[in-house]
């Protein structure tokens, strides 16, 4: 019976805190781009797992939610604990698909120097805009080659350069290939002179960032180490304290729960914000 208790009480801690979680977000559709994807479908795009519903995602954080709670509630008979677990649990998916797309991001920045001089080399060789970058799906870095793969079928069926362009861009998710795509956009449209000076100038760009970037972020990597250790820590030694008798007494009463949901609040902010301090600003995506 406590169990079924746990369990209904760690799917109404989700679902009261569905709205913040998950905020409905109106669709905006235009005649010419592809609608821009919700906050859900847009990490799941920046991880690589743009194939993934979002409704598969919440399905997943749901029922490991449940299941966590359910697991910490048989192993720590503790009440207080449960919902706790269930948040957690429930949370994980987003964190690792963050870290998934971070990393894919962070992969993703050295290979872009590449693909621009590839692409700059394609249009001094005479090719218009689509043919150089449909050559990509070529000769492009294999991180990126599907992209670059789907573009040039989606270019070839269609014949509709600035659509294909949006479904890269979707494809890609990655700030930098947004202005890449942008660049030739506005190439194509009001002519591209100049567009060999800029790409090479982007191309220049692009390695001195990315080389400052790696400095930096090997300097603060261990300030995101902290902040882990720091949020594990108290919650591994309440686990142990709580498979104690006198531990779960005290931790089933009222003020027990309320000392949980507060270490729990308590936990959640001070991550935040040792995050914030450890990483550097992304460039945003003012393209989509």
């Amino acid at each position: 019976m406590t169990v079924v208790v746990a369990l209904l009480l760690a799917a109404g801690v989700l679902l009261v805190a569905s709205p913040w979680l998950w905020p409905r977000r109106p669709s905006e559709t235009s005649d010419a781009r592809v609608a821009t994807p919700g906050r859900l479908a847009d990490l799941l795009a920046r991880a690589g797992l743009s194939t993934v519903r979002p409704a598969v995602l919440i399905a997943t954080m749901v029922v490991l939610g449940v299941i966590g709670a359910g697991l910490v509630l048989l192993l720590v008979p503790v009440l207080a604990l449960a919902p706790a677990a269930a948040v957690v649990c429930a949370v994980t998916p987003l964190l690792l698909l963050r870290a998934r797309a971070a990393s894919r991001r962070r992969a993703l920045r050295a290979l872009w120097p590449d693909v621009v001089d590839l692409l700059l080399s394609s249009i001094r060789a005479g090719r218009g805009l689509p043919e150089a970058v449909s050559a990509l799906a070529d000769s492009a870095p294999e991180a990126v080659r599907p992209a670059f793969v789907t573009f040039r079928r989606d270019w070839l069926r269609t014949a509709r350069f600035d659509e294909s362009l949006d479904t890269l861009k979707v494809t890609l998710a990655d700030p930098v290939a947004d202005r890449i795509v942008e660049t030739l956009r506005m190439a194509r449209e009001v002519g591209g002179t100049e567009l060999p000076t800029v790409l090479r100038s982007l191309s220049h760009y692009l390695r001195a960032e990315v080389a400052v970037r790696g400095e930096v972020e090997a300097r603060q990597s261990w300030v995101r180490t902290a902040a882990r250790l720091g949020v594990a820590a108290p919650w591994i030694v309440l686990l142990m304290l709580g498979s104690r008798p006198e531990a779960q007494a005290a931790y089933n009463t009222p003020t027990g729960a309320a000392l949980v949901a507060a270490g729990l609040v308590a936990t959640l902010i001070a991550y935040r914000l040792m995050v914030a301090i450890g990483r550097l600003p992304d460039e945003g995506r003012w393209f989509r």
